[in-house]
């Protein structure tokens, strides 16, 4: 009888040990992290995308991992550790268009895992940009692409563009107040930075040239030929450095004019100052073409125009073909310039007011041509500063085939410029220096390749000056080198010198 009580209460415990463990395995299980899917994005190739994920994490949010494709991932902003519900930031940026993802798993203090995916569309990025806005913070144009200027286009007082090697920018056509240009307003900076062989491009819409042509090293214009010009404005730099102007009512000095071929209404077309050091940026290795439009009673844009433009501007290695208007034209400042090649101008090759007091160093000017154009147009200053500058080592080519300046050096009678180490030839006839008593003017080594049955008289109005002599070939330390001008356009024309 005992064992059988034993035996019913081993029993009856066996059943109550059973029945409490049917009990916890009852309870039930806590779910792993549930990671929502963000809706389908899109971004450009080369720029970065916010993507976001939500997530409920029942057992508390422990970490996380992202993967990527098309691009690198990561998480910028996650939940506390322990918070159940949360959402996750990540920055994506694309690197190859096509198809992209991004995928993050969730972990949860037990160890549990969820994850979801964000599917990204990118698209190539663009080589051709129209630009239609000042430009009035840091903006960079990149190396590969072309850049369309919509208007008027102005590197606004504080801003800076930088340009960098082998870019194509292109005007778009306008005349009048809807001229196209490239403005740098005082206290704007132009960071031009093209090289010998991937040298910046200024030209037309009309221009078929493309980045990938300079980067072949193809640098002319292939459907245009060197003699169209006016197709649009051209590159204006106006900076804070003194210039000599007056009030044409009162006559009275002014300070700040506004500059040729930018209308009145728009501001940023002032220049001058007194801050002589001003720094404009650095343009180095561009080339201007096709331009100089009419904005009206026969006042063009030139190639390139330095108003005002301070000494700690950079400026070296620039060519201006077929332009409307003058080749380089400087109004006052103390800017240098160095090694510029003007070719197929249609007004004054070089033309200098407002007492510019800086230095033209190693040049090449070949055939500007119009009733009034000339090599050299140097007029003195318009109000009571007075300043000189110098133009030197320099080679001209006064005429080429149909195409002819009228004056080689024309000067006003207060002009204050000396000129050192310059040939001329090309001469024909009616073509002269003019103004040699100018007492502001002095001429070393200036030599004239007289061509035959002429003499030197023919082309010197007036008294021939000592430092002006008939020469052949250019004597030593006379005319530019040359060679330092083989990335250009005009280098590869027969009416190149030496050519």
């Amino acid at each position: 009888m005992k064992d059988s009580v034993k035996l019913l209460n081993l029993l009856l415990a066996f059943v109550l040990v059973l029945g409490i463990s049917s009990c916890g395995d009852d309870e039930p299980e806590i779910d792993g992290p549930s990671v929502t899917q963000p809706d389908a994005v899109s971004v450009t190739e080369g720029e970065s995308i916010t993507i976001t994920f939500s997530a409920t994490i029942a057992a508390g949010y422990a970490s996380n991992s992202v993967t990527a494709t098309g691009g690198t991932a990561e998480v910028t902003e996650a939940p506390e550790a322990g918070a159940t519900t949360g959402t996750f930031t990540i920055s994506f940026q694309a690197t190859t268009a096509g198809a992209g993802s991004v995928t993050l798993t969730v972990v949860d203090a037990n160890g549990k895992s969820g994850n979801n995916t964000a599917v990204i569309t990118i698209e190539q990025e663009p080589t051709t940009i129209t630009v239609s806005d000042n430009i009035s913070g840091t903006e960079t144009w990149e190396t590969g692409k072309t850049y369309i200027l919509g208007g008027r286009i102005t590197v606004l007082s504080g801003a800076t563009l930088n340009i960098q090697p082998g870019v194509v920018v292109k005007g778009q056509a306008g005349t009048g107040a809807n001229a196209t240009a490239l403005l740098v307003a005082r206290g704007g900076k132009l960071n031009a930075a093209g090289t010998a062989s991937m040298p910046i491009i200024f030209t037309s819409i009309a221009d078929e040239i493309t980045p990938e042509d300079v980067a072949a090293g193809n640098f002319a214009s292939p459907n245009l030929t060197a003699d169209v010009s006016g197709l649009w404005g051209g590159v204006i730099i106006l900076g804070k450095a003194k210039i000599s102007a007056s009030n044409k009512t009162s006559g009275s000095d002014v300070s700040e004019v506004q500059i040729e071929g930018i209308p009145t209404s728009d501001s940023n077309g002032l220049y001058g100052g007194n801050d002589d050091d001003d720094n404009s940026g650095t343009i180095t290795y561009i080339s201007i073409r096709h331009g100089g439009s009419n904005i009206g009673n026969g006042n063009e844009i030139n190639g390139l125009t330095l108003g005002g433009v301070g000494r700690g501007t950079t400026i070296n290695h620039v060519e201006v073909v077929a332009n409307q208007d003058d080749g380089i034209e400087f109004f006052g400042g103390t800017v240098n310039v160095n090694n510029a090649v003007v070719w197929n101008i249609n007004d004054d090759g070089i033309d200098t007011d407002q007492s510019w007091a800086g230095k033209l160093e190693n040049f090449v000017v070949i055939a500007p041509n119009t009733s009034e154009a000339h090599c050299f147009e140097l007029d003195g200053p318009e109000g009571t500063y007075e300043a000189g500058h110098t133009i030197k080592n320099g080679t001209v080519v006064a005429s080429a085939g149909d195409r002819k300046a009228t004056d080689l050096i024309n000067v006003d009678d207060n002009s204050i410029v000396a000129l050192e180490n310059i040939f001329i030839t090309g001469l024909k006839t009616g073509q002269d220096i003019n103004r040699t008593t100018a007492s502001g003017v002095t001429f070393t080594k200036i030599e004239l390749n007289v061509p035959s049955g002429s003499t030197l008289q023919d082309f010197v109005t007036g008294t021939i000056p000592s430092g002006v002599t008939a020469a052949a070939t250019p004597s030593a330390g006379v005319g530019a080198d040359l060679s330092v001008f083989a990335w250009t356009w005009a280098s590869t024309a027969t009416e190149w010198p030496g050519n």
